[in-house]
């Protein structure tokens, strides 16, 4: 199987068994992290990271991933560059990728929040860079999706079921496996990336996904569609209920994280504050160990940071049914599989 040079932008465009080879090498790299087999498989060639918006898992791990490669990482933020905006004259995105794609060997690009003002627009970016990019354009989180956190998530939830972290993996464990992505209760306004993410690849993995949230709080339309259309290719059950107790019922996953209502971008600006306030009126929306006591013997996942006692009480998040950790440290092993894949010599 070759994917070099493959664009990542959503899991959703990749097929499955693509996914199977990030995963399986992500689980042999993390076997044996500093093996000479992969030490040099990036030699000499530079990741550009292109932060619109601030992070610290994702800039740690991705650098992180390319130094165990023999590759270099560089961080780059906008404002750093004159770049054409809808308010400003600059470099437009086609010159910017093709001068990009004569530097390096991969551009990563984060995008979401604050610095949009309607949904849709980090992702509509990432694909007007890969359209003229001739490098892989890799989403390091847009305001749709996160595709190396749901390489993580799914890693780290066949661990558990399986012979446990760094040991082979199978994937097949998954399958039907009950996947709970509930809303929680929160005092950040959070994009959607990384819950409609988990959905998508969960879906795929043949899972039974229960989707659970307050009233005005949908999901993206398409992401549900996909969500419904990979249950049913796969012959599992897919719902969706308002109830924050209903989904925990025979659960094995347990997602729970905050995320904005669909309303959040208003006049093309974000409604933080807004947000915020009107999240706080739902404090039933927590993962609890009262909660949790329905399921079946479900592990708690979250991809961080925990809004801790909003998203998730301490004894739940803290607890030893939780995978937080393991899935945080899978960041650094699926992104370092998925760089070797796309912009290595494999």
């Amino acid at each position: 199987m070759d994917l070099y040079g493959k664009d990542l932008i959503c899991t959703q465009d990749w097929e499955v068994d693509e996914l199977e080879a990030v995963l399986d090498l992500a689980a042999k790299m993390k076997r044996d992290r500093f093996s000479s087999a992969w030490t040099s498989l990036l030699e000499h060639k530079t990741f550009l990271m292109f932060f619109y918006n601030p992070s610290v898992r994702t800039r740690q791990s991705f650098e992180a991933a390319a130094t165990d490669l023999g590759g270099h990482a560089q961080y780059l933020e906008p404002k750093a560059m004159r770049l054409k905006t809808e308010k400003t004259a600059g470099e437009t995105i086609e010159d910017a990728a093709q001068v990009m794609g004569r530097y390096a060997a991969g551009l990563g690009i984060r995008m979401l929040e604050d610095k949009i003002g309607t949904y849709g627009e980090a992702e509509d970016l990432l694909r007007e860079y890969a359209k003229w990019s001739t490098i892989p354009i890799i989403s390091m989180a847009h305001d749709k999706y996160h595709p190396c956190q749901g390489l993580a998530d799914v890693m780290g939830w066949a661990e558990w079921f399986g012979a446990g972290p760094g040991r082979r993996l199978d994937m097949g464990l998954l399958e039907g496996k009950k996947l709970l992505l509930t809303w929680g209760h929160g005092a950040l306004a959070r994009s959607w990336s990384s819950v409609q993410e988990a959905l998508l690849i969960g879906s795929r993995f043949g899972m039974d996904v229960s989707l659970a949230h307050p009233e005005g709080y949908d999901l993206g339309p398409q992401v549900v569609e996909w969500t419904q259309e990979n249950c049913d290719a796969n012959g599992r059950s897919f719902e969706i209920t308002h109830d924050p107790r209903a989904g925990y019922d025979g659960a094995h996953v347990v997602y729970s994280r905050h995320w904005m209502s669909p309303n959040a971008y208003q006049g093309g600006e974000f409604q933080k504050q807004e947000e915020i306030e009107k999240a706080l009126q739902y404090p039933e929306w927590i993962a609890d160990s009262e909660k949790m006591a329905l399921t079946d013997d479900a592990i708690f996942t979250h991809p961080m940071p925990v809004d801790r006692n909003h998203e998730v009480t301490d004894g739940v998040a803290s607890g030893p049914r939780s995978c937080i950790y393991d899935v945080a440290e899978n960041r650094l092993h699926a992104q370092k599989a998925l760089l070797a894949l796309v912009m290595g010599n494999l």
